[in-house]
């Protein structure tokens, strides 16, 4: 359970208590019926977080990204720009649109740019 999640059952567990409790005092009150509207209001809210906390998470989507080349390609082995380290695919990661380059040698960073084939 997220901290979220723990934070609005603890409201709505306080809002429905004090709900409760103003309920219970409107009979004993010259007031009551402002105490009943306010009791049932607290009630209702504490309900309605406790609904609005259980909903399910929203799916986070994953985007696949499929370069094809035309031609034939001769694949080169990709090394660190700072100690030469040879990297894999899991070293390249993409973030915001760019592939990014993170050594586990070093722990240098930095973005892949293409270089111009003439």
């Amino acid at each position: 359970m997220s901290s979220g999640k723990l934070i609005a059952y603890i409201a709505a567990a306080i809002l429905i208590f004090f709900g409760v409790l103003f309920l219970f005092a409107s009979g004993a009150s010259s007031q009551g019926v402002l105490w009943i509207i306010i009791g049932v209001i607290l009630v209702a809210s504490g309900f309605g977080l406790i609904w609005f906390a259980g909903r399910k998470d929203v799916q986070k989507t994953e985007f696949i990204q499929k370069i094809e080349l035309s031609g034939d390609i001769e694949l080169e082995t990709l090394t660190c720009r700072s100690c030469g380290g040879t990297l894999t695919s899991d070293n390249v990661k993409m973030m915001a649109g760019a592939p990014l380059v993170s050594c586990p040698y070093c722990g240098t960073s930095y973005q892949l740019s293409e270089e111009p084939k003439w």
